[in-house]
């Protein structure tokens, strides 16, 4: 299981040495609560593995497997509610990223 957002930043600016209370300042929460999300971040099994990071996201690989059923652009952005300009970027990347995987 990866780690979210907040809590890798959370973790980057303690790593960086800013203050706990400033962390806590910047994200509008309790020192308590920031507290409990780095405590939560460092439990086993919360980094994210070299292995995972490699993968593609799960829409990706949904697009992916549309196109290679044929299906063009504009009718897989109809399905996720997206342009086919969006899909269209979202598959050049998992191209790109399985590319990089293979090398």
């Amino acid at each position: 299981m990866g780690l979210r957002p907040i809590e890798r930043r959370v973790l980057r600016l303690e790593a960086d040495g800013v203050e706990f209370e400033e962390i806590a300042r910047r994200f509008n929460r309790s020192a308590g609560h920031i507290g409990r999300i780095r405590d939560y971040a460092k439990l086993p099994g919360r980094a994210v593995s070299p292995a995972e990071r490699g993968k593609l996201r799960p829409l990706e690989r949904r697009i992916l497997a549309w196109r290679e059923k044929g299906a063009d652009h504009q009718e897989i952005a109809q399905r996720f509610k997206k342009s086919a300009g969006h899909i269209r970027r979202v598959e050049a990347l998992a191209q790109y990223r399985l590319d990089k995987l293979q090398t």
